[in-house]
């Protein structure tokens, strides 16, 4: 193994230690049960499926519009296109 000082640490600081590893090394070779995982991370699911990704070009005044809309909305971009096609598509 390595020198324990040479790791770096893990995502929320715990230092990787040689007793560390073999810890973890022996819960992943017993295996885990899937039913008792949870998804961590990520992004949220919007709607009812997996979200897809439609790539649309806009102009510079309407791009700095959309811009200065989601600040102004306290959001992003995605969110303010996904409200304005909502409403101009009367959809849920």
């Amino acid at each position: 193994m390595t020198d324990s000082s040479e790791r770096a640490p893990t995502s929320n600081g715990v230092p990787v230690t040689d007793e560390l590893v073999d810890r973890l090394a022996a819960e992943a070779e017993a295996g885990y049960d899937v039913a008792e995982l949870r998804r961590r991370g990520g992004r949220r699911p919007l709607g009812s499926a997996p979200a897809d990704v439609v790539p649309v070009r806009l102009d510079p005044e309407l791009r700095a519009a959309l811009a200065a809309r989601a600040v102004a909305d306290h959001t992003n971009t995605s969110d303010v296109i996904r409200q304005a096609l909502r409403a101009w598509l009367d959809v849920a």
